[in-house]
């Protein structure tokens, strides 16, 4: 099953638009994500108990939008400074996920549905994440996977190479894994995958890499806020301001570079350049 990238989901500001947001809004392959996740996900009921577990890179403006999709959600995060952005627009606690020994903090068979947003590259080994996701889900619950797909093949990935962009640039310890390498990981945890899709195809891919690149190799060097390594994109208040004016100009021109990441319509049956996988902890 495939994501579209023809239409984006509703990304509604809140009564008074934060930063996080803000920057969501401006976000082709946030958006994207968020799109494709939900259409696999499905509705969701209020009482239902769901997950989200991130690494770095997330500013709650996910976690917010997922909020408003319905069911229960809990938020686990491996990064501090993450953590602190989440609550801060959620209102919510954020359990703490130490990325070297995987640990969730909750009781086995907690949730029914888990997910968890491009964690799995930042990690030496995956085994231990995996058996964690599997032991916090409910028999019969969903486990959600996103990871880049790391395909060294695919020309937007090469070109990454080409221009001095990679995998210590995003703060990962692999390029990423393809489909069958996590429906593999997910089998040795006893998950069963049902499900997969994709999304970010080769033009948004290259309009994502050219802010990263800019970001990385310029903006960040000029910023008046600390940037620490693996960091492709403004990720705090501080760095926000740092660049105000480029973020501005970013708007006046981001519907043109909206309409250039439709192209990828012209893609339909080639798979994007991040993955989801979808698996089920079979009951008992």
């Amino acid at each position: 099953m495939k994501a579209s990238t023809t239409s984006a989901p509703d990304v509604r500001p809140a009564a008074k638009e934060s930063w996080q947001l803000r920057l969501f809004r401006k976000s082709l392959k946030k958006q994207q994500k968020l799109a494709a996740l939900l259409k696999l996900i499905g509705p969701l009921t209020p009482a239902q108990q769901c997950l989200l577990v991130t690494c770095g890179d997330n500013n709650g403006a996910l976690n917010w939008h997922f909020k408003q999709h319905d069911g229960r959600w809990t938020w686990a995060d491996a990064e501090s400074e993450s953590s602190g952005q989440i609550a801060e627009l959620t209102g919510d606690e954020v359990l703490a996920v130490d990325k070297d020994n995987p640990n969730i903090p909750v009781v086995d068979d907690t949730f029914d549905l888990v997910v968890t947003i491009d964690v799995h590259e930042h990690l030496e080994s995956t085994a231990l994440l995996n058996r964690e996701l599997a032991r916090v889900v409910k028999p019969g619950g969903r486990v959600v996977v996103t990871t880049p797909g790391g395909d060294p093949r695919k020309l937007a990935n090469r070109i990454k190479g080409w221009v001095g962009m990679d995998k210590s640039d995003y703060g990962h310890v692999v390029d990423g894994y393809d489909v069958p390498a996590l429906q593999s990981q997910l089998r040795l945890a006893e998950l069963t995958p049902v499900a997969k899709s994709s999304y970010s195809r080769f033009f948004t891919e290259m309009l994502e890499l050219g802010i990263n690149l800019a970001y990385v190799k310029v903006l960040s060097r000029r910023s008046q806020a600390k940037v620490e390594q693996g960091q492709i994109a403004p990720q705090n208040q501080d760095q926000v301001k740092s660049v105000e004016k480029t973020i501005k100009l970013y708007g006046l021109i981001y519907p043109g570079i909206w309409l250039v990441s439709q192209l990828d319509r012209l893609l339909p049956f080639t798979e994007g350049h991040a993955v989801i996988v979808t698996a089920v902890k079979e009951r008992a």
